[in-house]
């Protein structure tokens, strides 16, 4: 049941979309920093341009795994309402950690694009891309974000998730594609014999290949 790797991961995620190969209105966006090296690879299959979301998880304070929430380019907030009640989270500090992770949109926007701005998406088919779905809070951000820009078609594409989360997606996606969703889920790093931590480094390397460069990962 589990990947090897994030690459391994969008390989067969790959399989799965290849009826999108070549078509030229196809655009893949990654959310950072996991959706990356898995976008990489589909891009790479596809034909298609490679570009990230940005988009951040907002933790409960404490338990920062744990999502209460999360923004996205552009200024799109989702919040856990129910999850931030029964973790009886202020809301002072619901709004001091939406604020520190949109400080952190504006450098990971500087680190990635160094400027040069998210590619056209306007009436184009969005394949948004992560390496998994736990409670789906930053996927929920980036699709209603990335929905103000104006594409023809979202379709969110991960290896693995939480079968209650990828429902949920698929009411505000018009496809969700979610390859394996075991019961019990628990966390997407259980479905992965290698699961470290993608680093921003590792993030540029893989858009300076999108940019011009040769993959390494065929």
């Amino acid at each position: 049941m589990r990947f090897n790797d994030r690459m391994d991961a969008g390989r067969q995620l790959a399989i799965r979309l290849e009826n999108y190969t070549g078509c030229p209105d196809v655009v893949v966006l990654a959310l950072p920093r996991g959706g990356v090296p898995v976008a990489h690879i589909v891009a790479e299959r596809l034909g298609a341009p490679l570009d990230v979301f940005l988009v951040r998880k907002l933790g409960v304070p404490g338990q920062k795994e744990l999502a209460m929430g999360a923004v996205s380019e552009g200024g799109t907030e989702v919040l856990s309402d129910d999850l931030i009640r029964y973790m009886q989270v202020p809301p002072h500090l619901v709004q001091e950690t939406a604020a520190r992770e949109r400080l952190e949109l504006g450098r990971l926007d500087a680190q990635f694009r160094n400027g040069r701005g998210l590619i056209p998406v306007r009436n184009r088919l969005v394949i948004l891309v992560d390496d998994g779905l736990a409670t789906g809070s930053t996927m929920e951000a980036a699709v209603v974000g990335l929905r103000r820009l104006g594409p023809a078609r979202i379709v969110v594409a991960v290896p693995v998730g939480a079968s209650e989360t990828c429902e949920r997606l698929r009411q505000i996606a018009d496809e969700v594609i979610c390859l394996r969703m075991p019961e019990p889920f628990q966390a997407v790093g259980l479905w992965y014999e290698d699961f470290n931590q993608t680093t921003d480094e590792e993030v540029r390397q893989l858009l300076d290949v999108e940019r011009g460069g040769t993959s390494v990962f065929r």
